[in-house]
């Protein structure tokens, strides 16, 4: 059964910086696709970025393009969410996901983490 657990977020203030994490476990993970995706209060579920299964590709919102860095540690089973320069509009439920396909992500047969609360005070 695959799990994805979340961590790290928190409250922080404009301009601040978090880093998220997910730990997964029953995935190959050597093979799976990750990514973050996050759902603020009232609007759909959005992503945020993947990463390839070795690292080697990674994609991104334009709302997060240069603030937000994704990484992995295949070793670990891990996988991270950098978060710079946070905005309000940062303000979400992030959502850790894995699937088989940097280009499937999201769709159906994505797994999915409970999420973690990200408040950006301004």
């Amino acid at each position: 059964q695959v799990q994805l657990v979340e961590s790290g977020g928190g409250l922080v203030q404009v301009g601040g910086s978090l880093k998220l994490s997910c730990a997964a476990s029953g995935l190959g993970f050597n093979w799976s696709a990750m990514g973050w995706f996050r759902q603020a209060p009232g609007k759909e579920r959005e992503f945020v970025t993947t990463i390839s299964n070795f690292g080697r590709t990674t994609k991104y919102a334009d709302s997060v393009q240069g603030r937000f860095t994704v990484s992995r540690d295949n070793a670990e089973k891990m996988v991270y969410l950098q978060m710079n320069n946070l905005k309000p509009e940062d303000t979400a439920v992030y959502y850790c996901a894995a699937s088989s396909s940097i280009d499937t992500i999201g769709q159906s047969g994505t797994s999915w983490g409970r999420g973690t609360q990200v408040t950006v005070s301004s």
